[in-house]
């Protein structure tokens, strides 16, 4: 590992500069233009640096999904990350300031990508590819659940020998992610009846006020102990302070940590019944993303990433989060899968979103190591 991760760190400049790259070309999921305008330039770049052209799963509503393969071994390794983001276009700006990179997705999840290219380069510049076959799975709409990309994403993975996902690391501590919640989205559209608020209230049926019973049932099927978060994370309703409102519509996010807690709470969302008479209820949604469990394979490989680690210079610990990622898919699959190999940094989903510059090198090198498989990593 000393020669992979002494090429890592001359080359950190360029490293440093690929990322600024990829995340200047910002990549909002719901606009499909811009996805694939960063599709584009993730093409370019591993064509630059790993020599390789894409295979394009073309794509109606969402950004289309990109498929890299470097080697022709027999065991593949698959390299999972995402190049959507959750910000609007021109919402954050790109800056480094105090050993951080700021910007739009730098560490959720652009940075790991790129620095999982850079390991995959490492590899093939000191000739240990041989024999190797490396899958890069790059879908364009995982921050929105993966809609389009997750049968795709587990018909290429399935057979695999391992998943490193790049998805960043935990903020604080830089551990890796060895289980996750499964996720869930539901939508409840509410209709009442309007009337006007002065003259003839009682003519009206409120969804709105529909929308607060329906928020405290929800918020009531949470279970702490189980794991079990149900968040209502948009509530809107009515359109004129004078009007009892006929329209409300409601966001919900679920997490879970089983199978039986997933089949749980679908049930109860799903046979939501009005609480006011006149009240109709539209509910759509599901499941979309089972928990991710560590199997005992999958505890070999986080062993194995603690080995390399500590030759690197450094340990890591695992830990189990609350968030979903694709590798909530490949672990359901039964392929090792070892999440949280990307950038460290914090902010995740907020304005201050950044990566630490410094710990480029190692975590790229991290990902080499992992990507040997069980090939010796002493040299």
């Amino acid at each position: 590992m000393k020669n992979i991760i002494s090429f890592l760190q001359q080359h950190s400049d360029e490293i440093l500069s690929d990322i600024k790259t990829l995340v200047a070309a910002e990549s909002p999921s719901m606009n499909k233009a811009a996805v694939d305008r960063c599709g584009d330039v993730l093409r370019a770049l591993i064509a630059k640096r790993l020599g390789v052209e894409a295979e394009v799963d073309q794509q109606e509503r969402y950004g289309n999904h990109l498929k890299f393969t470097l080697g022709s071994g027999s065991e593949q390794t698959v390299v999972l990350g995402h190049f959507d983001t959750v910000w609007d276009e021109g919402e954050l700006a790109i800056r480094e300031e105090d050993g951080k990179l700021y910007g739009p997705g730098v560490l959720d999840m652009k940075a790991g990508l790129v620095q999982a290219i850079w390991a995959a380069r490492a590899l093939k510049e000191h000739n240990l590819l041989v024999g190797k076959r490396i899958v890069f799975l790059c879908g364009s709409d995982e921050e929105v659940g993966s809609p389009s990309s997750s049968d795709w994403l587990s018909q290429h993975a399935m057979g695999s020998s391992q998943v490193l996902v790049v998805e960043p690391a935990v903020a604080g501590s830089g551990a890796l992610k060895v289980a996750r919640k499964g996720t869930g989205q539901y939508q409840v559209a509410i209709t009442g009846f309007a009337a006007h608020a002065g003259n003839n209230p009682e003519e009206g049926i409120s969804a709105v006020q529909e929308m607060a019973h329906q928020v405290l049932f929800l918020h009531g099927l949470n279970d702490p102990q189980r794991g079990t978060t149900v968040n209502v994370g948009i509530a809107q309703g009515g359109n004129r302070i004078n009007v009892v409102a006929d329209k409300a519509v409601l966001g919900i996010d679920t997490r879970v940590t089983s199978e039986e807690e997933a089949q749980r709470i679908h049930t109860a969302i799903m046979q939501i019944t009005p609480c006011l008479p006149g009240i109709k209820l539209d509910i759509t949604g599901a499941q979309s993303r089972p928990p991710m469990r560590q199997s005992a394979e999958s505890l070999v490989l986080m062993q194995r990433a603690q080995a390399v680690a500590q030759q690197i210079g450094f340990s890591v610990e695992g830990q189990s989060v609350g968030g979903g990622s694709d590798g909530n898919f490949t672990a359901a699959l039964g392929i090792p899968t070892l999440d949280g190999l990307g950038a460290t940094g914090a902010g995740i989903h907020a304005r201050h979103e950044h990566i630490l510059i410094a710990d480029i090198p190692a975590r790229a090198a991290l990902v080499a190591g992992l990507m040997l498989g069980d090939a010796d990593v002493t040299g």
